[in-house]
């Protein structure tokens, strides 16, 4: 990344769509200059089902944040759900010609090249490369090889494909918004440098993001992303289902679990009385606090079950030594992490990494987009556009822009 350059990132939720607008400064972090978020409702279980309306609302982000930062945004990148993200792992070994000329920029685009050369599955697109290790002939593990007096290198890394229906999808919406696409990334991988404090980024950990509508699962070992995936359940589901048990508003039922919010039963010090406002049938129904901790603790023990079942499927559980929990949807819900212990029977916290309150929640996973694109090593550019538009294929466009990710 280079001083000045702008990044905006963009998170589509199920319950509202967040833009951030980032600037690189003379220190080489990401300074916040605008933030904002607009109500959507354009995605369901994990499904785009209202491009217009994710349009529109990105449409007025962009103008709330072009008009308090003066300037005019041409561009953006985008969160891509796990459920739309195949995870390829690929190693390869690179021979150098000279090895004492030291290992060249040129040498590392090639093994990247190289590294991209894969088997793609039909309906897949290549949308990241993710270089977690370079091993040096002598042993070494490099972060950056440029510079190393060796006769090879061989580098470890994981190629992310998106489901292309979807990306195509994704095209759309940014059409219609006037937007051309920087870059797609998975939501965990972009959350991962934020939520997790420097002794996770190490450790084979899962990442476990419950919002309003979905919940979003990562696993890493050490900096290798291994598996990505989204169960269509989150934080709303909780509220509807306060709503439909006891009979009341869905503001009410929100207002409660916020106040009462416990994910276990047994943990109650007093049973206390409720006063319904809001029943249908019947004005100032009460009940007790406990009836309303079962339905909260029956659909959060469904969340992690489900997730428990798929990392058992997919083999990958016995190798997840911690899980990081966080998102707007459980946060607020007292001792969730126990009930996600009892489940998953692997260590499960709430995330304490430094930079997790830099942000506001709701700002959080845009916020984590665009501090990833900035730290990316060996993108050729990734600034976001100001200051140009073009009438070219949006899909053609998105396929080229990724590919500017990596030397050429």
């Amino acid at each position: 990344m280079a001083i000045g350059d702008i990044i905006v990132g963009i998170d589509i939720g199920s319950s509202k769509v967040s833009l951030v607008v980032g600037e690189v400064n003379n220190f080489n972090q990401v300074e916040l200059v605008y933030t904002v978020e607009h109500k959507c409702k354009g995605i369901k279980k994990t499904k785009i089902i209202d491009e217009d309306e994710i349009a529109n609302a990105i449409i007025k982000s962009i103008q709330d944040a072009e008009k308090e930062a003066e300037i005019k945004i041409n561009s953006a990148y985008l969160t891509i759900a796990g459920k739309y993200v195949t995870i390829v792992q690929n190693s390869i070994t690179k021979t150098i010609k000279d090895k004492y000329a030291g290992i060249s920029v040129k040498d590392v685009s090639s093994a990247l090249l190289q590294v991209k050369d894969i088997d793609i599955p039909d309906g897949k697109s290549i949308i990241d490369i993710v270089t977690d290790k370079f091993i040096l002939d002598d042993g070494r593990i490099v972060d950056d090889p440029v510079g190393n007096l060796v006769s090879s290198f061989t580098i470890n890394a994981q190629v992310i494909l998106g489901d292309r229906d979807y990306i195509r999808q994704l095209s759309n919406i940014c059409k219609k918004a006037d937007i051309d696409i920087d870059g797609i990334i998975p939501i965990t991988l972009a959350e991962r440098n934020l939520i997790l404090d420097t002794n996770e980024l190490n450790d084979n950990v899962m990442i476990i993001d419950i919002g309003a509508g979905n919940t979003e699962i990562g696993i890493f070992e050490g900096m290798a992303f291994e598996y990505t995936n989204t169960i269509p359940l989150g934080g709303d589901n909780i509220t509807k289902d306060v709503q439909m048990v006891l009979n009341i508003s869905e503001e009410e039922a929100e207002k409660l679990k916020r106040q009462y919010g416990l994910a276990m039963k047994s943990y109650i010090d007093n049973d206390n009385e409720i006063v319904l406002n809001t029943v249908e049938d019947s004005k100032n129904k009460v009940i007790k606090s406990s009836e309303l901790i079962e339905i909260i603790e029956a659909r959060i023990e469904e969340i992690f079950t489900l997730i428990n079942k798929d990392i058992t499927n997919q083999g990958i559980k016995p190798r997840i030594n911690n899980v990081i929990l966080t998102g707007q949807g459980i946060t607020n819900i007292s001792k969730s992490d126990v009930a996600g212990k009892v489940i998953l029977n692997i260590p499960v916290k709430f995330a304490t990494g430094r930079l997790i309150s830099t942000v506001k929640p709701e700002y959080r996973t845009a916020y984590a987009l665009v501090r990833y694109i900035a730290a990316r090593p060996f993108a050729k550019s990734v600034s976001s556009s100001i200051d140009s538009n073009s009438n070219e294929n949006f899909f053609t466009k998105l396929m080229d822009k990724i590919k500017e990710f990596f030397y050429s």
